[in-house]
């Protein structure tokens, strides 16, 4: 008997978006109600211990109390225990709102940031967002680049609670936390003491550190400790001369330095960075379609050439949205202004499909020919890889093309020692007179922005640039 997926409150698990390690993110569908959604699958193994069981039951009973437009939503959560193994696949499935709009920070070029008009429009709905998770008592403790998302309006999206705490209980009494968590770039100064400390200033650090990364396209510094000479050159205050700071407004910088306050109790709280100048002017984008939205969010990625890689030959790989065979219209729940204009669809040998990656590219070889030549230069870039075993390939065409999808599974660190880890798949693609390898790099684990600069060197490297189609 075949082991299974089972179906989560109507929706079948029909394509893997993302993951790795012990959980999986599935895009779900139920046919009937003619709705899409996202599905974490956590893996439940024999070697599952039940502090294990505790923490995410934990991070469900969170996350489904959170009811916002800028909270990504839990939709419902259900277990298959290992008694059922015969079946189906043992795990906790979280079935959560499917972010269609990708990584915010997916749009972003490294070093360069994006203006201050998408800058200031989406810190707002961050603001919004954690206005309202703060008022049910929760703290987040886990703001990074990598926990915010769009959905198909190009909306903010909130998510990842598996760190979250209640600071708040319901006699409105508050509590300290004492556990040790987050991410080093992103995490306040207070954690790297022995004592116990207030939920919410840690939050705002958070806050400010991801403002920094709007603007500036990187984080300020890898560690907020004695270790980080960018940390120390802030606490004498001589960073600020220097790029990037020297590029902010005055109001952005003066916003950015009462977030990151280093003295918790000195901190901007969130209703002053809510009032703060920068912040209260009014939004020019709010006004505007979502088309010039996502025109905006990709700007910087259009100035460092990204964009020409997506779609390099837009004339001969145009998608007849009319056509009712192609993905896009099985995947009609993505098919927005938004998301069309992102260009987060892709023609591929077996016609267009979603893929809300920026991170991909098109090559003249086939994957047959350009996976050796990818592997000797993830070698040389320091990348250790795996193959997949469930790799599904078929030797044919003239130029070492595949009727399958070849992956790899990979992982390296950034240059501020932050891990990161993802997929490359490759697939034939052959159309309107182009033939060789659709790629698509989807990160699971680590920052965006390093996963960008995973891209680019790939992308750039003697070996693969030549064979890579561009927009001319």
């Amino acid at each position: 008997m075949t082991v299974k997926y089972p179906k989560v409150a109507g929706y079948d698990l029909v394509q893997q978006i993302g993951g790795g390690g012990f959980s999986t993110v599935f895009r779900a569908v139920n046919l009937q109600e003619h709705r899409v959604a996202a599905c974490k699958v956590i893996l439940i193994t024999d070697q599952t211990t039940e502090k294990d069981r505790k923490t995410i039951d934990k991070e469900t009973r969170i996350h489904s109390v959170l009811k916002h437009v800028y909270v990504l939503e839990l939709i419902c959560a259900v277990t298959v225990e290992l008694k059922y193994r015969e079946v189906y696949v043992p795990g906790i499935y979280m079935l959560l709102e499917l972010a269609a709009g990708g990584d915010l920070f997916d749009k972003i070029a490294p070093d360069i940031g994006v203006g201050d008009e998408v800058a200031h429009l989406y810190f707002n709905q961050l603001l919004t967002g954690m206005e309202y998770i703060h008022g049910k008592g929760i703290c987040h403790r886990d703001l990074k680049p990598e926990n915010l998302l769009l959905d198909i309006a190009g909306n903010l999206k909130i998510s990842d609670f598996g760190l979250s705490a209640v600071f708040r209980l319901n006699n409105g009494k508050t509590r300290l936390l004492s556990e040790r968590c987050g991410s080093l770039p992103y995490v306040a100064p207070e954690l790297n003491t022995d004592e116990t400390y207030s939920a919410e200033p840690i939050d705002m650090w958070g806050i400010g550190v991801i403002l920094f990364t709007l603007l500036a396209g990187n984080t300020p510094w890898d560690e907020p400790t004695r270790h980080s000479p960018e940390y120390r050159r802030y606490k004498a205050g001589d960073i600020f001369e220097e790029d990037p700071w020297n590029r902010l407004s005055q109001d952005a910088l003066s916003l950015i330095f009462g977030l990151l306050t280093i003295n918790p109790t000195q901190r901007l709280t969130l209703p002053e960075a809510k009032q703060h100048p920068w912040c209260i002017r009014s939004s020019q984008l709010a006004r505007q379609s979502t088309a010039v939205l996502a025109d905006k969010l990709t700007e910087s990625l259009r100035v460092t050439g990204d964009m020409d890689y997506v779609m390099p030959a837009e004339s001969s790989m145009d998608v007849d949205r009319r056509d009712p065979d192609t993905e896009m219209q099985s995947a009609a729940a993505h098919n927005s202004q938004f998301t069309q204009s992102l260009m987060l669809f892709s023609q591929t040998q077996s016609g267009a499909r979603y893929t809300p990656h920026l991170t991909r590219f098109y090559a003249a070889l086939g994957p047959a020919l350009l996976m050796p030549i990818v592997k000797e230069t993830l070698g040389e870039l320091g990348i250790v890889y795996k193959e997949s075993s469930s790799q599904n390939s078929q030797n044919g065409g003239s130029n070492g093309g595949t009727h399958g999808t070849w992956k790899i599974r990979v992982g390296g660190k950034d240059a501020r020692k932050i891990a990161f880890k993802g997929w490359l798949e490759m697939e034939n693609f052959s159309y309107g007179g182009l033939e060789g390898t659709f790629c698509v790099m989807s990160r699971d684990e680590g920052n965006p922005l390093s996963w960008r600069q995973f891209f680019k060197a790939l992308l750039k490297s003697d070996s693969v640039y030549p064979h890579v189609l561009r927009k001319r």
